[in-house]
């Protein structure tokens, strides 16, 4: 019994195994808080504004002080010895609305160069006009250009009376209280703006000596 008693003392039962313990899961800061990332975008997240990248961006192209309006683009062709070669052609009105106005034609490859011609074009034949008060004409104009023929008539209180590209030069030129009749059934858009120019130029005041047109076409006053 004694010899029992003993082994039952000395004999102790195993220790359980330790549990480790979970991983400590790690805690990460919110996308575009404090860390580094988002204190380059400005502490701000997808949606704030990138004040780190130079802050917002800022338009330095100038704008012109003419308004201008597109009056016609067409696409032409040139028959080479390797087939067609096709280019664009645009024609442009401009003006500040307070007596210059002008109108330009251009072709080039791209649409855009083409526009750019024909307002280059345009500010280069602008006229002056010599208007009343009332932003109107003096006295009666008319004009031909080609098949273009118009007539533009002072009428006071009636506003601006006028259609096709007729209407765009004396809007581009400030010009109102005129009443403007296409005497001729041309539909060109182009050559009923160069005809309206080429009668306003009666009233410029700063006229060219030959009192003809760089348009390069035959031009009568009637």
């Amino acid at each position: 019994m004694t010899d029992e008693t003993n082994m039952n003392d000395t004999i102790q039962p195993a220790a359980a195994p330790e549990v480790s313990a979970a991983p400590e899961r790690k805690q990460f800061a919110p996308r575009g808080g404090g860390n580094q990332r988002g204190g380059q975008r400005g502490g701000q997240g997808r949606g704030g504004p990138r004040s780190g990248r130079g802050g917002p961006r800022r338009d330095d192209r100038e704008r012109s002080e003419f308004a201008q309006k597109l009056i016609g683009i067409r696409r032409v062709a040139r028959v080479m010895a390797g087939g067609r070669r096709f280019n664009f052609s645009a024609a442009i009105v401009i003006g500040d609305k307070k007596g210059k106005v002008g109108v330009g034609v251009g072709k080039a490859a791209d649409t855009q160069l083409a526009i750019e011609k024909a307002t280059r074009a345009a500010k280069k034949d602008m006229i002056l006009l010599n208007l009343t008060k009332n932003r109107s004409i003096r006295h009666n104009v008319e004009a031909k250009f080609c098949a273009s023929v118009v007539e533009i008539r002072p009428s006071p209180g009636r506003g601006l009376v006028a259609g096709s590209s007729v209407r765009t030069v004396l809007e581009l030129a400030g010009v109102s209280d005129v009443t403007a009749k296409l005497l001729s059934r041309s539909k060109n858009s182009v050559n009923n703006a160069r005809v309206a120019i080429e009668a306003l130029r009666q009233l410029t005041s700063l006229r060219s000596a030959g009192g003809g047109s760089s348009f390069g076409g035959k031009i009568e006053t009637i």
